[in-house]
């Protein structure tokens, strides 16, 4: 006999997998029944609420544009050399894995990791400072990309309408960045929208300021994010001729090993065992923390300068930067210029956010609707563009 399962069923089981959520996890992860969204969804889905955040990302155009956006070197003819989007599943795979052992929950920190990166510009953080640059020049706050990935899925995707993601998702996307160091985090107690919302102004006006996820699981993805670029990194630059690996410093190969897999499983080893997370069936007044040994947080320091020393600062790695910085700058104002003439010049197809809606155009300048539209391109369509209003581009190598 066929077996069917019908919708009932299936709403039965969601309820079944959010009450094993409280069972499982830990009373000071995020369960799925404590989702918050700006709107109320009109028909109600049968999966968790963080899974879906995690879906919306995949189908998200944003996402898809990942496959051709720098990490660290750009423009090289190597299949083997880490783009963005691997970055970011490297991020979900390893804050997963942090999360599974601290009972957390993981559908919250993939949901994170996935979306955390989607706002980055065309070659990576020199692009980004690239088109800050720029934005100041005409009077806009400066380009953050972790604000720019809010953006993205907030506001922009779906022809303006947004992905309606929950609070938790789009707070830990915010306040991801990996660039700072840290030796350990604990949550901000609170989150709703209102608080969300008041994060993102006091980022956009101050970009220094010290902003921390108001979720374990957020805190999770964002030392995540440094444990996942911070070797993959190395392998990166001595593949392509930047090191050897006999120049990682002597203290980082004595603790963390000289591979990116000794790297990855000591840093996460370490994170683990000096985390304080609550077990399931705990007070959820336990205090709690994210972090690593001194030692281990000292010696990643010590990495991460030996990155930029070597790797990020590297003249080989800028060589064609002069380049792409003056292709932002004559792109910006060509499109600039594009938008003034109502589109009477078509010789780029290009709609410039003109598809987004009605509020988005009504509401914005035209250096806010250029921003958005070259924080949004790949590498490759950024260079064709760029070829097709004359600008000397570089080429790959």
């Amino acid at each position: 006999m066929k077996s069917t399962t019908s919708e009932n069923d299936l709403f039965s089981r969601l309820h079944e997998l959010n009450r094993n959520e409280r069972d499982r996890l830990s009373p000071l992860a995020v369960t799925s029944e404590q989702a918050i969204r700006r709107k109320q969804e009109i028909r109600p889905g049968y999966r968790q609420q963080f899974a879906l955040d995690a879906d919306r990302i995949l189908h998200s155009r944003a996402y898809t544009r990942y496959i051709d956006k720098t990490q660290v070197f750009c423009l090289v003819e190597n299949d083997h050399i880490t783009h963005r989007v691997l970055h970011v599943q490297l991020v979900s795979r390893i804050a997963r894995t942090i999360g599974r052992f601290l009972h957390l929950n993981e559908d919250l920190i993939e949901a994170i990791a996935l979306g955390h990166d989607i706002g980055h510009p065309p070659f990576g953080h020199d692009g980004e400072t690239f088109l800050s640059e720029i934005c100041l020049e005409h009077g806009l706050p400066s380009f953050q990309h972790n604000l720019q990935s809010v953006r993205f899925l907030d506001k922009l995707e779906r022809k303006g309408r947004g992905w309606n993601l929950t609070v938790q998702t789009l707070d830990g996307i915010l306040c991801h960045d990996g660039e700072v160091h840290s030796r350990s985090l604990n949550p901000e107690s609170d989150l709703s929208f209102s608080v969300f919302d008041a994060k993102m102004r006091q980022k956009q006006t101050d970009p220094t300021a010290k902003i921390v996820p108001s979720t374990l699981e957020g805190c999770v993805v964002r030392l995540a994010d440094t444990i996942a670029y911070i070797g993959r990194d190395i392998e990166d630059a001595i593949v392509l001729g930047l090191i050897k690996r006999d120049d990682i410093p002597k203290n980082c190969k004595k603790l963390f090993g000289d591979t990116n897999g000794t790297i990855v499983y000591t840093l996460v080893t370490d994170l683990l065992t000096n985390s304080r997370v609550t077990d399931p069936g705990g007070q959820s007044t336990a205090a709690c923390t994210i972090g690593f040994s001194q030692e281990a947080s000292e010696t990643l320091r010590d990495l991460k300068q030996f990155n930029y020393e070597r790797i990020y600062f590297a003249p080989e790695t800028k060589k064609n930067y002069d380049l792409i910085r003056a292709c932002y700058r004559n792109m910006f104002r060509y499109y600039i210029e594009h938008l003034s003439a109502q589109g009477d010049d078509c010789s780029l197809q290009v709609d410039l956010m003109r598809d987004v809606g009605h509020e988005y155009n009504g509401a914005l300048s035209a250096a806010e609707m250029v921003r958005d539209f070259i924080a949004g391109m790949t590498d490759d369509f950024f260079i064709s563009q760029a070829a097709q209003i004359g600008c000397r581009i570089p080429e790959k190598q």
